[in-house]
C-alpha cells in the first residue's frame, strides 16, 4: 500500500554518479574519508562508466586529477589532459550500445580547482584574489576542450559571475550548439565538501568564501539561479543538497529548466560513518536522504550511492 500511494518515486534515470580519475595511478586508490569510493585509474574508470550504463543511470560526472598542477590549471583544457582522455574513453563505452539505446549523459566538471597548484577555482591576481574575468576565459577554453572530447554536458562549478554566458558563446562559436550547460547556481561555502578535497588532491589553503555563497542566505541563491537562467543555462544546481532543501524547493518552483542537486561528499561520509558504527540503519538512511532531495524538487540528483540505489530499485 505504501508503494502504491507514494507521492515521490526515485528512478535510476534520476541519478548521476560522480567519478574521480587520477593521472598516473596503476590501481584504484580508496578514499579514506569516503568509504567505498576511489580515485580511478583510466582503466577502472571505463569499467565504472560501463557499470553506470548497464545500471540505467541518468548520467556520470567526471572529475580529473592531473599529475602536474600549475597556477593557471593548464591541464584543464589540454587535449591530452587526464579529463579529456577520460571523456574520450567514456564516450567510447557509452557508444558501444546500439543506436537509440538510452545511455547515461556524459558530464564534465568545468572548474580549475582540480588543476591549479593553489586549489582555487580560478586564476589569481598578483594579490592572491580570484580574477573573475580571467577565469571566464579559462572556463571557455575548458568547455570547448571537454565538448571536443565527447562531453554532452558542460558543468561550470566555480561560481564566477558570467560563466554561463561566456561558455555558451564559446560552445556556439565552436559549433557545439547542442552541448548543454549544467550551472552550479546556488553553491554554498560549505563544510560538507571536506572529503571531496581528499578525492581531488586539493591544494587549497584557506577558503572560497569570496565566490561561494554564505550558508545563511537563501534569497541570494535564488538570485544566482535567476542570473544563470537568464544567461542560458540548460539546468541549474543547488549544492550541497541535504542542508539546503529549502533553497532547492524555491529554485525548483521558479525554474523553467531541470533542477539538479548534489549530495556532496560530507553528506555521504556522515551516513557511511554512522552506519558503520551501528548508530543508524545505513541503507534506510541512504534512501531517505536521496528521496527527500527528490521530494524537495530535484529532477537530477548527483550522489555517490547512485549505482547502489539503482540496484535497490530494480
Amino acid at each position: 500500500m505504501r508503494r502504491l500511494v507514494a507521492e515521490t518515486r526515485l528512478h535510476a534515470a534520476d541519478l548521476v554518479l560522480p567519478l574521480f580519475v587520477k593521472e598516473g595511478l596503476t590501481e584504484p586508490a580508496p578514499l579514506a574519508s569516503m568509504p567505498g569510493q576511489v580515485q580511478h585509474t583510466e582503466e577502472s574508470l571505463v569499467e565504472a562508466v560501463r557499470a553506470a550504463r548497464d545500471a540505467g543511470l541518468g548520467g556520470v560526472m567526471l572529475f580529473g586529477i592531473p599529475a602536474v598542477k600549475d597556477a593557471h590549471g593548464s591541464q584543464g583544457d589540454a587535449e591530452d589532459g587526464i579529463l579529456q582522455r577520460a571523456l574520450r574513453a567514456s564516450r567510447t563505452v557509452l557508444d558501444e550500445v546500439p543506436a537509440g539505446t538510452a545511455t547515461p549523459v556524459l558530464m564534465a566538471d568545468t572548474c580549475l580547482d582540480e588543476f591549479t597548484d593553489h586549489g582555487h577555482c580560478g586564476v589569481l591576481t598578483s594579490t592572491g584574489a580570484v580574477d573573475n574575468d580571467a577565469t571566464l576565459t579559462r572556463y571557455a577554453s575548458m568547455a570547448v576542450a571537454q565538448a571536443r572530447a565527447g562531453a554532452d554536458v558542460i558543468s561550470p562549478s566555480g561560481m564566477m559571475d558570467g560563466q554561463v554566458a561566456m561558455i555558451r558563446d564559446a560552445l556556439d562559436d565552436a559549433d557545439f550548439v547542442d552541448t548543454s550547460i549544467l550551472a552550479y547556481s546556488a553553491k554554498y561555502a560549505s563544510a560538507y565538501y571536506g572529503p571531496f578535497r581528499e578525492a581531488v588532491d586539493s591544494e587549497l589553503k584557506g577558503d572560497r568564501k569570496t565566490y561561494q555563497m554564505d550558508f545563511a542566505n537563501a534569497r541570494e541563491g535564488l538570485r544566482e539561479a535567476d542570473l544563470d537562467l537568464a544567461e542560458g543555462a540548460d539546468m541549474v544546481m543547488v549544492k550541497p543538497a541535504g542542508s539546503y532543501l529549502d533553497v532547492l524547493r524555491a529554485v525548483a518552483d521558479r525554474s523553467d529548466v531541470p533542477v539538479a542537486a548534489y549530495q556532496v561528499s560530507g553528506e555521504y561520509a556522515m551516513i557511511e560513518a554512522a552506519g558503520a558504527n551501528g548508530w543508524i540503519d545505513r541503507d534506510r538512511a541512504v534512501m531517505e536522504s536521496v528521496t527527500s532531495i527528490k521530494r524537495a524538487g530535484a529532477d537530477v540528483i548527483l550522489t555517490y550511492w547512485a549505482l547502489e540505489i539503482a540496484d535497490w530499485l530494480r
